[in-house]
This record gives C-alpha cells, sequence and structure tokens, in this order.
C-alpha cells in the first residue's frame, strides 16, 4: 500500500514538474510543448509509459516525459535566458510544492478540528510529498545531462568552457548510473542534508 502511495505522489510532482517546463516555455514564447498539449496538469499527458511505472516495481528511480522546447522561439528573453528559465522552472515548482506540502501539514495540526480529521494518516503523506519533491529538486538541479542542471549550466557558460562541457557531458551516462547506484551499494546518501533539512521543516510545522 505504501509502495502505491509513493507511486501516486511521485506521479503528481512530476506532473507538477513537467507541467512548470510547458508553461514556463509558453510564457517566453516557445508554443512547441503547447502544441503537443503539455501545458497541463493531467498525468496522462507526462506519463512515460517505462519510466513513471518503474517505481511500483519497487525500483527506487523514474521519470516522466521530458518537455519539448524550441530555443530559437524564445524571443521574449532570448536563447540563452529562456532555456535557463524552462530548466529551472521544474525543480522549483517541487520546492514550491514542498512549503504548500509545509503549510498544509501546519493547517491540518492548526486549523482542523482533532474530530474530522484522521491527521496521522494524512500527516504520513504530506511527510512522504514533501520529501519527494525536495529529492526531485535537488536530484534535478545536478548538472549532469539531461537533467535540468546541465541546462541550466549550459545556458551559463562561456563560449571558452563549452569544449571541456561537451567532454564532460559525453560522461554524462555513466555519471548518472553511478548517481542513481552508487550511493547504494557504498551505502551513502549524497541527499542527506536535504532530507535533514525536510525532517526539521515538517516538525517545525507540526509543532
Amino acid at each position: 500500500m505504501q509502495r502505491v502511495t509513493l507511486w501516486v505522489i511521485l506521479v503528481l510532482s512530476l506532473t507538477v514538474h513537467e507541467w512548470a517546463h510547458a508553461i514556463s516555455a509558453w510564457w517566453l514564447g516557445d508554443d512547441t510543448a503547447e502544441r503537443q498539449g503539455r501545458v497541463s496538469l493531467n498525468p496522462l499527458v507526462h506519463i512515460d509509459p517505462i519510466g513513471t511505472l518503474l517505481p511500483l516495481l519497487g525500483i527506487p528511480f523514474g521519470w516522466a516525459k521530458p518537455v519539448p522546447i524550441n530555443p530559437f522561439r524564445f524571443r521574449k528573453v532570448g536563447m540563452r535566458a529562456g532555456v535557463l528559465l524552462t530548466a529551472a522552472a521544474g525543480p522549483v515548482s517541487n520546492l514550491a510544492l514542498l512549503f504548500l506540502l509545509a503549510g498544509a501539514a501546519w493547517g491540518a495540526v492548526h486549523i482542523v478540528p482533532p474530530d474530522v480529521l484522521a491527521a496521522q494518516p494524512i500527516l504520513e503523506v504530506i511527510f512522504l510529498g514533501m520529501l519527494i519533491n525536495m529529492m526531485l529538486a535537488c536530484f534535478n538541479l545536478l548538472p549532469i545531462y539531461p537533467l535540468d542542471g546541465s541546462r541550466i549550466v549550459d545556458s551559463l557558460l562561456p563560449s571558452t568552457l563549452r569544449p571541456a562541457w561537451n567532454e564532460f557531458c559525453r560522461l554524462s551516462p555513466l555519471l548518472l548510473i553511478g548517481v542513481i547506484l552508487l550511493p547504494r551499494f557504498l551505502h551513502v546518501d549524497l541527499f542527506g542534508a536535504p532530507r535533514a533539512w525536510v525532517a526539521w521543516l515538517f516538525s517545525a510545522a507540526v509543532r
């Protein structure tokens, strides 16, 4: 049951993440995603047939369909700024969800009467949602292609560093596999500090 709960939270969080990419591109003048129906909070338009279903099989990793963009259509802000803003929109949306859920946790404890709400199960779901959204934000900000962090770095790099960056990007598949698998084998928590911060924020909200 918890696996299904985690999966539902992940799918909803990924949906908001991809919607944020799509709508930010649309605001900035690129309607590529909008023409493909991706400016939507309907999870069905963002689900990847493989990546979104992996967590249901017990694999602690998943992804949604990437939102297509056309950098040449960012006429309002320019190509580099458009790529930067659309890439950052996904992780920012997850951080926004994190704080909204913290507010929901506070409201569940301090506003809703205890006899109306089965607080404990709902608070557990809220905490899982906060944790998943923090992990999505942190993971996607890693500067490894094709994660959002790589697009942010790519949009900020001066031309003199681009050859070295291109060489680094060629290693991205291996780096991505390493980031996903090595911590499990080495028993290292790469995101221990963000997890601890989420736990602190949640405890502060329900205190």
